[in-house]
């Protein structure tokens, strides 16, 4: 076990510079989602407050998502003209004043145009940041930078609720939005003052943001040829659908059927479905970094199919558990399957991305995942409306095998041979990504 996971090894998977921009990178994010997880509770109160019905009171959650979807990939592009510090502290601007204007909202239209602002910045802050990640890593350490980003991330979301909760509960709630306005501009600080320009590494440089280091950027082919080059590109748009499939899944059924399921047919309270879906964040930042590791020394594709098909499974199981304690069990499963799976399609996206392109790569991906994000709940909710809510996990758990079982026969595998277990150094993380 010991020398699966290789812990005699130092857990952080950079040395130098590239290091410290992935510690940058990570105080960022934590700070971006500590934010973004304070509001979580009092967007639904919030909204209620203008005396709209349900169905609008989830359109502010929606139009998140959406936002996220509409920018990801103009924030690659911005990232690869302007630069990955640039787009960040763009993007924690945006989020500072999406968030001092749900502040202030007089009616609901200016709530809900305020939330698509907060999705548009939070789109250039994970897009920004990933891209960052994939300049400063190479297919022999990529899995275990991206874990460490993904653990972070997963902590800070989930430990976000209690302290929003807790200054929406003694302030109001508006309260949490000033919060979070302020947490993004401290985003916005970090990303011009402390995270360097990555933008212009190129495979083989060492250097970061150094006159020695700076080549005069390519010029970028046209948006079009670019979504053209990356649909052609072997794996890519497979990858893009396994995680639309996770994403449609973790917020169409786990934040929407599910908790309606478990209220409905098994007489769970608000209090035990919220500890079941509390342990999903826990477990999932347990395993976020070993699930780095095994991306590392044994491949993408080894970790991403096993556990897509593990997510359906734990789907299935939630539409037949007959209790609290089997709840639980398939709270469990689900939280196993996603932390396995956490690191790994990020880190295949920015493999196959073509050189010069890693931006546009992720961006891309970005945004075909989060289409998921705004898909799953409209379209579970009326299925489960239209025929039950097991209909809904049944058909969330043929998606995700569906995309599972083309991604294990289709798609390349990008770890190259004899990359696994190999030390992990600046050499390795300036490598060019492998091709099977």
């Amino acid at each position: 076990m010991r020398r699966l996971f290789n812990l005699r090894r130092p857990t952080l998977p950079l040395t130098g510079e590239r290091g410290r921009i992935l510690a940058w990178i990570c105080l960022l994010i934590a700070v971006n989602q500590l934010g973004f997880g304070s509001i979580v509770p009092v967007v639904p109160l919030y909204a209620r407050d203008f005396g709209v019905s349900q169905t609008a009171v989830g359109l502010t959650i929606a139009v998140y998502g959406l936002a996220r979807f509409l920018v990801n990939v103009p924030a690659g592009r911005l990232a690869d003209r302007r630069g990955r510090r640039w787009t960040l502290a763009l993007g924690g601007l945006v989020t500072t004043l999406g968030s001092a204007l749900c502040a202030v909202a007089p009616t609901y239209p200016i709530f809900l145009a305020a939330r698509f602002v907060n999705g548009a910045g939070a789109a250039m802050v994970l897009t920004g940041g990933q891209v960052v990640l994939a300049d400063i890593t190479g297919p022999a350490n990529r899995g275990r930078v991206m874990s460490v980003y993904q653990g972070v991330f997963l902590f800070a979301v989930g430990a976000g609720p209690l302290p929003g909760g807790l200054v929406a509960a003694h302030l109001g709630l508006r309260a949490p939005f000033v919060v979070n306005a302020i947490l993004a501009g401290i985003v916005a600080i970090l990303a011009w003052r402390r995270v360097p320009e990555t933008r212009d590494l190129r495979d083989g440089q060492r250097g970061v943001d150094s006159e020695e280091t700076r080549t005069a950027p390519a010029p970028l082919p046209s948006l079009a040829a670019q979504l053209r080059l990356l649909r052609a590109t072997p794996g890519f748009l497979l990858i893009s659908a396994v995680s639309f499939g996770a994403f449609f899944a973790r917020t169409g059924a786990l934040f929407n059927v599910i908790p309606l399921h478990a209220e409905t047919e098994l007489g769970l309270g608000p209090d035990r479905i919220g500890l079941g879906l509390a342990m999903i964040s826990v477990v999932g930042l347990l395993l976020a970094y070993p699930s780095g590791v095994l991306v590392d020394r044994f491949g993408r594709k080894a970790v991403i199919v096993p556990a897509t098909l593990l997510t359906g499974s734990a789907m299935l199981f939630f539409a037949v558990v007959p209790g609290f304690g089997w709840f639980l069990v398939a709270c469990i499963l689900w939280s196993v399957a996603s932390g396995i799976s956490s690191a790994a399609p990020a880190a295949y996206a920015a493999d196959v991305a073509p050189p010069g392109m890693t931006a546009a790569a992720l961006g891309t991906y970005r945004m075909i995942a989060d289409s998921g994000y705004v898909a799953g709940p409209l379209l579970l909710g009326l299925v489960a409306d239209l025929l039950s809510p097991e209909a809904a996990l049944a058909a969330t758990a043929a998606l995700l095998a569906g995309s599972a079982f083309a991604f294990a026969r289709l798609a390349p595998e990008t770890l190259p041979r004899g990359a696994g277990g190999g030390r992990p150094d600046i050499a390795q993380a300036s490598a060019p990504p492998g091709r099977a």
